[in-house]
């Protein structure tokens, strides 16, 4: 972490890092805040305060620019594995602010009894969860760059920054279930038929039921009438 060491650019607003490449950029009126770290005792006296400007994120580094440039101070940047505990709080009233510890690097501007800088963004404009949510993302896959090369004394220097993938990773769906099987239009179309029984066909091999018995007593009746005419 350090003030005043980025190069500044009048249409870029700040020059790039070799395989530097942009992540965010915040909405204007940012206001940044450096102080000692919560339950500092010692004696240096630090603090900045500027009251609006924008705050950058790349792969490399968090970088903020003054809307207005001072005698004492044009700009702030950390490298990102240098920065720690970063969170994100909301108020109840006011503008979400996302803090973070930062350790200094030497000859950054601070003084060498601080052990870690506070800082803290102020984003009045929106954007604070958007920032915090790429930040913790790019240094993720930062730490496993380096967790990679087995190297961690020495960064990001020995990282091959080009080969660090940036982009969000798609979601995992998970196992698709299997499409039921199509049905033909031409056969789905056709009208289904339920057979019916046949009221015509050949006759049954046997009788009805009782059939011998209906058939007696229709030619007891008609005997018995024809007597009863003769008589």
């Amino acid at each position: 972490m350090s003030i005043n060491w980025v190069m500044l650019h009048e249409q870029d607003g700040f020059v790039r890092l070799p395989n530097e490449r942009m992540v965010y950029s915040s909405p204007p009126r940012a206001r940044l805040a450096l102080t000692p770290p919560p339950g500092y005792t010692g004696r240096d006296d630090f603090s900045h305060s500027i009251p609006a400007g924008n705050i950058y994120l790349t792969n490399q580094r968090v970088v903020y620019l003054p809307e207005s440039n001072t005698a004492t101070f044009q700009s702030f940047s950390a490298p990102l594995l240098n920065v720690r505990d970063s969170h994100v709080s909301a108020p109840f009233f006011g503008p979400n602010v996302w803090t973070a510890l930062v350790q200094p690097v030497a000859g950054g501007g601070f003084p060498p009894s601080l052990p870690a800088i506070q800082v803290k963004v102020t984003f009045k404009e929106g954007g604070a969860f958007d920032f915090h949510t790429n930040f913790e993302r790019i240094r993720e896959r930062l730490e496993q760059a380096v967790e990679n090369i087995g190297d961690a004394g020495r960064g990001m220097q020995g990282v091959d920054l080009s080969a660090v993938h940036l982009d969000e990773l798609p979601a995992y769906d998970g196992p698709q279930a299997s499409a039921p099987p199509l049905v033909d239009d031409a056969l789905s179309a056709r009208p289904q038929h339920t057979r019916q029984p046949s009221t015509s066909g050949a006759e049954p091999a046997e009788p009805p039921p009782c059939y011998e018995e209906v058939q007696s007593q229709s030619v007891a009746q008609e005997l018995e009438e024809r007597l009863r005419r003769a008589g």
